[in-house]
């Protein structure tokens, strides 16, 4: 089987490699995503983008009209592995902007909704980031019993309810949002419908979530009788659920960033025991070449996933299968690194620029940051469940 790829997409790898050297800071390593916790790597995180944007880079699989290349499958997984690898900020516009909120947009939404949003986003334009707000309190994995309710008023809507969990929505200008717009409906699913929210809307408000490393990542949002108007509804009402699996069929699509971003840490783990003689130790090397191994087939089962998304083939148990076998490699390879680089590796990940810090503190940023992959986007209990359902037709 052939896993590589055409010289096109190489020359395009290459160019993005070209970017990352010029416009990256040197030594460059990205543990924070965009960096939403503090201002001046966020504003780095915006620069980049519209540095992406210029080149077309930032929503390189749209169509050429809404500001993309309209560039092969190929050059997407090429764009999304060395986004991952490297880190580079700016790319997601917020959490979901080029991901999903612009290609479900592209299906379901107006042309007015388009013509407005589409373009803020492919340019790197501030007011193109997007937060996403499915979670609440009392529904997480459960996402079809959300309470937040948008109750129609003539030709607009009074929205009222609560978000936690949103990421970036203190970086964000707009949320997309599922609300219930009828909960008479005979299913629950049945009574959900998308917004586009304004983050500067009256009644809206944005509450920190501070983590375990002290990070401003999470977020509240509380909605008090905030007007939406009948050009926020994507798609028809209660065609919200519809809307959102199209969406979560794209956040899928980019999966191979997470497994490209262990890559580039077992690779700087490698480079330490290299530096400090510790590949003379046999365990050493049989750890670093099983986690090689993870890594790699964790990538090639993304590629997978995503290639058939590109196909327009219903995916079911795919990235439920991808999900689970990137948590417990997260904590593995998390692990492993704590015990290579030893005490070192207990400094907290905000003190990553201090001399003592190696490797400017990846290692311990996964290893706090890691459990949270085991709830985030579905538990990975659920996503075994689904694979052991639909993958392998075990019985219930």
């Amino acid at each position: 089987m052939n896993f590589s790829f055409s010289p096109q997409a190489e020359k395009f790898r290459a160019e993005l490699r070209e970017f990352v050297k010029n416009e990256l800071p040197e030594d460059y390593i990205s543990i924070y995503g965009d960096d939403e916790h503090y201002d001046e790597h966020w504003a780095l995180a915006m620069d980049t983008a519209r540095k992406l944007g210029q080149r077309g880079w930032l929503t390189i699989s749209w169509p050429k009209q809404y500001g993309g290349m309209g560039a092969s499958f190929e050059e997407l997984l090429v764009f999304n592995y060395e986004v991952g690898y490297w880190g580079i900020p700016g790319a997601g516009m917020g959490v979901g902007g080029t991901a999903w909120v612009g290609p479900t947009l592209m299906i379901y939404g107006t042309e007015e909704q388009k013509r407005k949003h589409l373009p803020l986003i492919a340019e790197g334009s501030k007011d193109g980031v997007w937060c996403t707000g499915y979670s609440e309190p009392d529904s997480g994995s459960d996402l079809a019993s959300l309470q937040t309710f948008a109750q129609r008023q003539g030709d607009k809507y009074i929205l009222n309810g609560q978000k936690i969990w949103t990421s970036a929505a203190h970086r964000s200008r707009w949320c997309w949002l599922a609300a219930r717009t009828d909960r008479d409906a005979p299913q629950k699913h049945r009574g959900i419908s998308l917004f586009l929210l304004d983050m500067k809307s009256p009644g809206v408000e944005v509450r920190p979530v501070i983590n375990i490393l002290g990070h401003h990542h999470f977020n509240e949002i509380f909605m008090n009788n905030v007007e939406l108007g009948p050009e926020s509804l994507v798609g028809a009402e209660g065609q919200g659920w519809e809307v959102i699996m199209k969406a979560l069929s794209f956040e899928r699509s980019i999966g191979v960033r997470y497994g490209a971003k262990l890559k580039r840490i077992l690779d700087e783990l490698k480079g330490f025991a290299i530096q400090n003689g510790l590949l003379d130790n046999a365990q050493v090397r049989h750890i670093l070449v099983g986690l090689d191994l993870e890594i790699k087939a964790l990538i090639l089962c993304s590629y997978e996933t995503a290639w058939k998304i590109s196909r327009g083939e219903r995916i079911i148990y795919e990235p439920s299968r991808d999900k689970a076998n990137l948590d417990g490699l997260v904590k593995r390879l998390a692990r492993f690194g704590t015990e290579l680089i030893g005490p070192y590796s207990q400094m907290l990940p905000s003190k990553r620029e201090s001399k003592w810090h190696k490797l400017k503190g990846v290692v311990e940023n996964l290893y706090w940051s890691g459990p949270a992959i085991n709830t985030a986007g579905g538990t990975t209990n659920t996503m075994r469940n689904i694979v052991a359902k639909y993958g392998l037709r075990m019985s219930a």
